[in-house]
């Protein structure tokens, strides 16, 4: 029903990777909870953006082709667009390329398309 827009300064996913296995390894030194109970749900939860849903869209401009240790573990079932436009040009008309390119996109979600299809059915 909405859209948020993400701003990250100074954040790096890997960073943000060892601060949560940190944070999970200090829960579970003090007792608070048991290896049995570490999962992703309990992982993602420590991560900096644990209380938001995970982007569903990256929009990579100024024409570089990968996520550069962004979002390392939040990105892994996001659509990624790359363009060639930079920042400061990035416009509607680029904004809606973005978007009717995810549009026909399918979400798998690490599935098949065919296994998708059996779930339907």
């Amino acid at each position: 029903s909405g859209l948020r827009l993400q701003v990250a300064v100074a954040y790096g996913g890997r960073w943000d990777i060892v601060e949560a296995a940190r944070s999970v390894a200090a829960k579970a030194a003090s007792g608070e909870i048991g290896a049995d109970d570490i999962d992703e749900a309990t992982f993602a939860a420590e991560l900096q953006l644990g209380n938001m849903p995970d982007p569903d869209l990256l929009i990579r401009t100024g024409g570089e082709r990968r996520i550069s240790n962004f979002l390392l573990w939040n990105l892994a079932y996001a659509e990624l667009w790359f363009t060639e436009v930079l920042w400061p040009d990035f416009d509607a008309a680029e904004f809606d390329a973005a978007l009717a390119h995810f549009s026909r996109r399918q979400r798998r979600y690490g599935h098949t398309g065919e296994q998708l299809e059996a779930v339907k059915c």
